[in-house]
């Protein structure tokens, strides 16, 4: 009979015993009984543990298909581009009980755009037992449902507006009006706005909120010389709960005064303003009506609060100007700014070959004109205004001897009729009313417009205020004969004199797709 050698007993001190070891009570692997809660593997734990029960799988959000902005509940729309930052919050926000866990990451996965659908990739973190934390992802899709909000409802019903700034100017023309649109434009101030109509005297700016036309006139104030007054009427009132509701109207007056306007200012009030000589040259409207004394370079501010506690009219607007040729200039080299001063000789252009009439004046175009230019001014001599300004002027010992024969103004281009330019400007969508323009005021309309674009190739000043876009008719040229050398469209027709300012193409901006406005040339 064999016996087994015997095996030597070690002590049980010798053997390490840092833990108790116990099995799963599912897989059956051994486990640390001291720590494992629920007696399971952290793999069965895995398993058999979801921490993301009670969080739906699917959720429906809301969005208007007009303004293309997100409901987020119970009542209040916000914009969020795809896949933002701001519609992520407004995804998670939607889904119950996911404050209970803490999110570790959240992230859109791809969909195609007109599915109508959004999921997004959510990773959470809890812990499951006693000492164990667990980490779980999961995807959740959302239905992307079309819903109108208030806003664009009330846009599409007629008289749903709760204010409007109504915004005026006295004037024959429509040129002030043009740049203070380019100034709206390229400040998006009129983004708020549900209805634009154009009246006789201005136009009428509509909005749903009543902080949104303040915010509209807030803005007016600060790039025009403006003068506003506001109204309400009482539309209901409830007598249960004294909630009433109004409507608000907010009365805007430009100054009747426009660049290159002639103004004769009162005596009294050309002595506060620097003692300027009364009859002086606007050459520039902005927070403040800026005059220039054409004969000494002398200028002057006059503040809105000045000019609306006495406001006096313009002498003559640019709808008198009359062409005259210089036939003699000499500068005197006085200069201030832009401006040189210079003595020149000129003669009307209609009376060249008529009779030999010259007019000698003194002009702050200096540094622009030549003999031989054609140049638009104002012609006093012979002329009657009626203006009380002006007739104090004419009675004045000291001032009377002062009053020209000829005021230039601008020097004059000559250009075609019909002119293709290589940059063009943004309009605004407007509401013309019942009534379309007659047509003689359609041709005036044309005209002041025509005048407008003039001004902004001329001014170099009042074209950095606003943005000009390149041509889209020279952009459809330059995609289709790439790296061919080709004619801009102002030079594709019959070429105008050296001498006619033209716009440079860095000066304009590339054009954008999607704004919210009518393209005008």
């Amino acid at each position: 009979m064999e016996i087994d050698t015997p095996i030597p007993l070690v002590h049980r001190t010798q053997i390490p015993h840092t833990s108790a070891t116990i099995l799963c009570c599912n897989c059956g692997a051994e486990i640390d009984g001291t720590t494992s809660a629920g007696a399971l593997c952290n793999d069965c734990v895995k398993v058999t543990v979801d921490i993301s029960e009670g969080i739906q799988r699917e959720a429906t959000i809301h969005t208007c298909r007009d303004c293309e902005r997100w409901l987020q509940p119970p009542h209040q729309w916000i914009t969020a581009a795809p896949e933002s930052r701001e519609l992520l919050a407004l995804c998670l926000r939607k889904l119950r009980a996911l404050s209970k866990v803490r999110i570790i990451d959240a992230s859109f996965i791809w969909t195609e755009p007109h599915s109508k659908r959004i999921k997004v990739k959510i990773t959470l973190q809890q812990e499951a037992f006693e000492g164990t934390i667990l980490q779980q992802t999961f995807e959740v899709e959302y239905i992307v449902a079309s819903q109108q909000c208030p806003d664009c409802a009330k846009s599409f019903t007629a008289n749903t507006w709760r204010a409007v700034v109504q915004v005026r100017q006295k004037v024959p023309h429509k040129r002030t009006f043009l740049y203070l649109e380019q100034l709206i434009l390229k400040h998006s101030a009129h983004k708020d706005t549900i209805n634009i109509k154009e009246t006789k005297d201005g136009l009428d700016f509509f909005y749903s909120q009543r902080n949104h036309a303040e915010k509209f006139v807030d803005f007016l104030t600060s790039v025009a010389p403006v003068r506003t007054k506001k109204s309400q009427e009482l539309i209901s009132m409830d007598i249960h709960t004294s909630t009433k509701s109004y409507k608000f109207t907010f009365s805007v007056e430009l100054v009747p005064i426009c660049k290159d306007d002639l103004v004769c200012l009162p005596i009294k009030l050309a002595k506060q303003a620097g003692n300027i000589a009364p009859l002086t040259l606007c050459y520039r409207v902005g927070t403040s009506i800026n005059l220039l004394d054409p004969n000494t370079l002398q200028t002057s501010d006059i503040s809105t609060p000045i000019y609306w506690r006495s406001p006096f009219n313009g002498l003559a607007d640019v709808r008198e100007l009359v062409e005259f040729v210089v036939m003699d200039i000499e500068p005197t080299g006085v200069q201030k700014g832009r401006f040189f001063l210079a003595e020149a000789t000129v003669a009307r252009a209609s009376d060249l070959g008529n009779n030999e009439n010259t007019y000698f004046t003194r002009t702050h175009l200096g540094g622009v004109l030549n003999p031989g230019d054609s140049v638009m001014g104002y012609h006093l001599t012979g002329t009657n205004f009626n203006n009380p300004q002006f007739e104090a002027l004419e009675e004045s010992n000291a001032h009377s001897s002062t009053i020209p024969d000829v005021i230039l103004v601008k020097k004059h281009y000559e250009r075609k009729k019909k002119k293709s330019r290589n940059w063009r400007l943004k309009r605004m969508n407007k509401d013309e009313g019942e009534m379309l323009p007659r047509k003689q005021d359609q041709t005036r309309m044309d005209e002041d417009y025509e005048q407008f674009l003039r001004d902004v190739e001329e001014d170099e000043e009042l074209r950095s205020t606003m943005a000009l876009y390149k041509a889209q008719q020279m952009k459809k040229d330059k995609d289709r004969m790439e790296g061919v050398e080709t004619a801009s469209a102002a030079e594709t027709e019959e070429t105008e004199g050296d001498d006619v300012p033209k716009i440079n193409m860095e000066e304009l901006l590339d054009e954008f797709e999607g704004l919210d406005v009518d393209d005008d040339q």
